[in-house]
């Protein structure tokens, strides 16, 4: 009797173990290393200047100021897949739109960067309703119709923009309280923007507008079915794009202190889309190994050849190419990722 109870009786049940607690996140190692990178850039963008001569603080701020109009070159080929060749033209109406507020109405320099961005927001939201039924090399074509077109028309208005002599001004002096020299001074103003602007873009990418613009960019007929409006983001990817190249445009004339249209030729829009390939499109440090590319390159290529300097930048430049097919940061970012597997083997 007692066997068939035990028979009926259901065994016990062990008691459940308790659920196994997630295992903290691991900081994938790259994030580190960006973020290592970054306060590294940081310090020494902050000692530079007092460590260095006059003229190389000089070309640190230029290579600043071509950084800024690649980030937002950046914005619109790397992050919204759209091609321009007329950011030199951005360059230039933020230039003069600078340059006329201090000559003609002797505005705060200060003051000339907000307009000077606004003025190109609207110039670029103007050129971004033609993208939307064009793309490619047609619309390389039409951006780079404006860069050509601009040059003889700031030059019929010899009134205002000066003409072809241009406009001469005076560059802004540091305050008392500083203690900075003119040169650090425009280093540190064109430092501040371009930081300013950079985080503003990085925090723009994290968003969900920048998903949205990375799904323009992979796919267009895929971002439209999960609804994104297509005609909304275009144009405001050229209006951003447009907004910090006028920004550039606006400390590049309170650096060099002078405009001419022969200064904003289609050159300059053919030197920031080289740069931008060149230092990598759709990367975090790309604008600034740009910048340091259209300052630095032009002029050693002049230096080994007086003669045919476009034959040598022209080699420099698929040799660059050639050794780093993603750009300087994504020949950077596998020399990082090599480091850090030879440490795991370790």
């Amino acid at each position: 009797m007692t066997e068939r109870i035990l028979d009926v009786v259901p065994p016990r049940a062990e008691p459940a173990s308790p659920p196994a607690t997630p295992a903290p996140p691991v900081r994938y190692p790259r994030v580190r290393l960006r973020w290592a990178i970054t306060a590294l850039l940081v310090v020494v963008a902050c000692v530079a200047p007092f460590q260095l001569a006059p003229f190389r603080v000089f070309q640190l701020t230029m290579v600043l100021v071509y950084a800024l109009a690649l980030l937002g070159l950046n914005l619109l080929v790397g992050h919204a897949g759209q091609i321009s060749l007329g950011h030199g033209a951005f360059f230039a109406i933020g230039a003069y739109t600078s340059a006329v507020m201090l000559e003609h109405w002797d505005a705060p320099y200060l003051l000339t960067l907000p307009a000077a961005m606004l003025v190109t927001f609207g110039v670029g939201f103007g050129l971004g309703v033609p993208a939307l039924r064009l793309r490619g090399l047609y619309l390389a074509l039409v951006t780079m119709t404006i860069a050509i077109f601009l040059v003889p028309l700031l030059k019929r208005f010899e009134s205002v923009t000066g003409g072809s002599m241009g406009l001469t001004l005076s560059r802004p002096r540091p305050p008392a309280w500083t203690g900075l020299a003119e040169d650090q001074w425009l280093y540190f103003l064109a430092l501040a923007v371009t930081a300013a602007c950079g985080v503003a873009v990085w925090c723009l990418l994290r968003s969900r507008v920048g998903r949205a613009l990375h799904a323009l960019r992979d796919n267009e007929t895929a971002a439209e079915v999960m609804g994104v409006r297509l005609s909304r983001y275009k144009t405001l990817a050229f209006a951003w794009s447009a907004m910090l190249a006028g920004a550039a445009g606006a400390v590049n004339t309170w650096v060099i202190a002078f405009v001419s249209p022969d200064s904003f030729t289609a050159t300059l829009s053919i030197m920031l889309l080289a740069g931008i390939v060149v230092g990598g499109l759709g990367s975090t440090f790309g604008p600034l190994l740009g910048g340091a590319f259209v300052l630095f390159v032009p002029t050693l290529a002049q230096g080994v050849n007086q003669a045919a300097p476009g034959v040598v930048f022209g080699v420099l430049l698929i040799l660059i190419m050639y050794v780093a097919p993603t750009g300087l940061a994504g020949l950077a970012g596998r020399a990082g990722r090599f480091a850090i597997q030879l440490r795991r083997k370790k």
